[in-house]
C-alpha cells in the first residue's frame, strides 16, 4: 500500500473536525459488584474464577491495583500479591444488563455509537446540538447520568478522532475526563510515549527504544519509507498515528476480526499426546462458534495458543482457509515444541478477513505473540 506523504501532511495541517468521545467504564465488573454490595467498596476486589479453578482476574478495583493486581493475571498470583484479596465470581448476565443501560444513555446523545466491549464505546457527537455542540460538556453530562442512573463511574476522552479520544479517556482515570482540542494535537503528540500508540506492544516498543525512539516526536523524525521497511504494513500507520492522524469513522457495528475458543485445564496436560487428545472438543467448540457467527467465508488464517506451566505463552498462526482438526494438530505440534513443557491452557482461533467493502486497516489489527 502506497501512502502519499503530502496527503498525510495535509491531514496534519487541516485536522479532522469530528467530535469523538471515548467512554470507558471504570473497573466495570468490579464497580457493578461494589455497587451491589457496599461491603466490597473499601477492600481489594477481583472478579473471576478462583485459583483452584485455574482462574484469572477478569477485572479488579483500584484498591487491588495498588498491590499490582491486574486483568488477565492468574488468580493464584493475584492472591500472592494481595493475600486479603476478595474474589467474586463473574456474573456475565448481570454485566450485560448493566452494559445495556449504559449504552442506552449513549444513544440518547447520538446514533453513531460504536461499542468496543461491554464497558466502552466511541461516540461521534459532531452533529449534536446538545450543550451548543460542546463535546466536552456532553461527555460530562453522560458521566453524571451514568453515575446517578446506573451507579458506576465512567471516564471519558474527547478528541478530533478515535485514536486520540481513546488515549484521552485513560488520562484522568478513574472517574475523570480529558479533552484534546484540534489545536492542541501537535503539542500533545510531541511528548507522548510511543507505547501509548495502540498496536505498539512491549516487543515493538523495545525495538523502537533500541533505535532511540521513545516519544512520538522521535517517531516523527523517521521517514515513512524507513518505518515501512522496519515495521511493514504497520509502519505507514505509525507515520500517521505519531502525528495524531486517524481518519477512521465511528461505526455503529464493529466487524469481528477473529474468533477463538480456549480452555484452562484443572491439571496440566503433561505432554504433546495429552494436548492432542484435548484438542478435539476444543476444535468442535470453535467450529460451532464459526457456524453461529456465519463467518466461514471470511476465514483467512488459523491460530493456536499454548500456555505452559509457569505461564509462558506462545501463539502460532498460519494463513489459509483450512480449519480441519488435522490443520490445528500440525500447528499445535509446532507450538508445543517451543517449550516442550506441561500445558495449562490451549486455545484455537481463526483470523477473519474484512468484508469486501471494508478493506481499511484497523487501528487494533497489530498483535504481538509472547
Amino acid at each position: 500500500m502506497t501512502i502519499s506523504v503530502s496527503a498525510i501532511t495535509k491531514k496534519n495541517i487541516m485536522p479532522n473536525m469530528r467530535k469523538i468521545i471515548h467512554c470507558d467504564c471504570d473497573s466495570f465488573y468490579a464497580s457493578v459488584e461494589m455497587r451491589d454490595n457496599p461491603e466490597l467498596r473499601n477492600v481489594p476486589l477481583a472478579v473471576g474464577a478462583r485459583p483452584e479453578q485455574r482462574g484469572v482476574v477478569a477485572t479488579c478495583n483500584y484498591a487491588a491495583r495498588e498491590y499490582g493486581v491486574h486483568s488477565a493475571m492468574p488468580m493464584s498470583q493475584a492472591l500472592r500479591a494481595c493475600p486479603d484479596l476478595v474474589i467474586v465470581a463473574t456474573d456475565m448476565a448481570k454485566y450485560k444488563a448493566e452494559s445495556a443501560r449504559v449504552q442506552a444513555i449513549f444513544h440518547e446523545y447520538t446514533d453513531l455509537v460504536e461499542p468496543l466491549s461491554l464497558d466502552e464505546a466511541f461516540l461521534d457527537v459532531t452533529a449534536s446540538d446538545r450543550h451548543q455542540g460542546s463535546a466536552t460538556r456532553i461527555a460530562g453530562e453522560i458521566r453524571t447520568r451514568v453515575r446517578e442512573e446506573v451507579g458506576i463511574t465512567v471516564s471519558a476522552g474527547i478528541a478530533p478522532n478515535k485514536f486520540l479520544a481513546k488515549i484521552a479517556s485513560d488520562w484522568n482515570k478513574p472517574d475523570g475526563q480529558f479533552t484534546i482540542a484540534p489545536n492542541d494535537v501537535e503539542a500533545f503528540m510531541h511528548s507522548l510515549p510511543v507505547n501509548k500508540i495502540f498496536g505498539v506492544g512491549s516487543v515493538t516498543a523495545k525495538r523502537m527504544q533500541d533505535l532511540g525512539i521513545h516519544t512520538c516526536h522521535d517517531l516523527q523524525q523517521q521517514p515513512i519509507t524507513e518505518l515501512s521497511r522496519r515495521f511493514g504494513k504497520f509502519g505507514t500507520r505509525l507515520y500517521e498515528l505519531c502525528r495524531g492522524v486517524d481518519e477512521r469513522p465511528v461505526r455503529r457495528e464493529r466487524q469481528r476480526k477473529s474468533l477463538s475458543a480456549e480452555r484452562t485445564y484443572a491439571s496440566d496436560l503433561p505432554d504433546i499426546d495429552a494436548c492432542i487428545s484435548a484438542l478435539e472438543p476444543l476444535h468442535e467448540e470453535l467450529q460451532a462458534r464459526i457456524g453461529r457467527a456465519q463467518c466461514e467465508d471470511r476465514i483467512s488464517g488459523r491460530t493456536v495458543k499454548v500456555r505452559f506451566t509457569g505461564f509462558e505463552t506462545t501463539t502460532i498462526a498460519s494463513a489459509g482457509i483450512d480449519t480441519t482438526y488435522e490443520a490445528y494438530v500440525a500447528l499445535l505440534e509446532s507450538a508445543w515444541q517451543r517449550a516442550g513443557k506441561p500445558v495449562r491452557l490451549l486455545g484455537l482461533g481463526v483470523q477473519l478477513a474484512p468484508p469486501e467493502d471494508d478493506t481499511q486497516m484497523g487501528l487494533f489489527d497489530v498483535e504481538e505473540n509472547a
